[in-house]
């Protein structure tokens, strides 16, 4: 890597450049590391809930609506690129377009280097409509806050507002998470 390249240096010791991304440095581990150590809003619920465990609440919503591996797997990973890039509150990320355009080519290498095929249009309306509905019952249980008019129907029986486990544990959670899915998407495949 250049000497004047821009870099993360990951749990798993590899140099990471986030608008640059190379398949080969995205490492799995690094993700569910990363992630079951970021608090979900920005740190502004009343106790700490990791992106981890939002991603895989997502994921067993996703399940409980009755979709299978693929749609469970995107949902586990669709905030991955936060692993790298941090994440940004939705306001502000709406007014800088060149961050999104980082994420989204981001996220697509994510996909890409974990083998997984690039998410089609109705797919990826269904990973935001469960995130988003994710999103209104964390905010209702941690701050009391009701984010619209309309309540979201919960499906899967989640943890949202229980303590937060151990980031290992959380950890580990993810990545089972993740191999189960992934070796159900192969077995379909096969």
């Amino acid at each position: 890597m250049a000497a004047n390249k821009a870099f993360i240096t990951t749990i798993g010791g590899k140099r990471f450049d986030p608008v640059s991304p190379e398949a080969e440095d995205i490492d799995i581990d690094d993700i569910a590391h990363s992630l079951s150590l970021i608090c979900r809003a920005n740190g502004h619920f009343r106790e700490f809930f990791s992106v981890a465990r939002h991603s895989i609440n997502c994921a067993k919503e996703a399940k409980a609506r009755g979709f299978g591996a693929r749609i469970q797997l995107l949902c586990l990973l669709h905030d991955a690129t936060e692993a790298y890039m941090g994440d940004m509150t939705r306001p502000l990320k709406r007014q800088l377009p060149y961050y999104c355009e980082c994420e989204q080519r981001l996220h697509g290498q994510i996909l890409h280097a974990l083998g997984i095929p690039a998410e089609n249009q109705s797919e990826s309306a269904v990973v935001r409509e469960i995130d988003d509905c994710m999103l209104y019952h964390e905010f209702r249980i941690f701050n009391g806050d009701l984010l619209s008019d309309r309540v979201p129907a919960l499906h899967a029986e989640t943890d949202i507002g229980r303590s937060e486990a151990e980031f290992s544990q959380t950890k580990a959670e993810f990545l089972e998470m993740y191999q189960r899915l992934t070796a159900e998407e192969k077995d379909k495949t096969c």
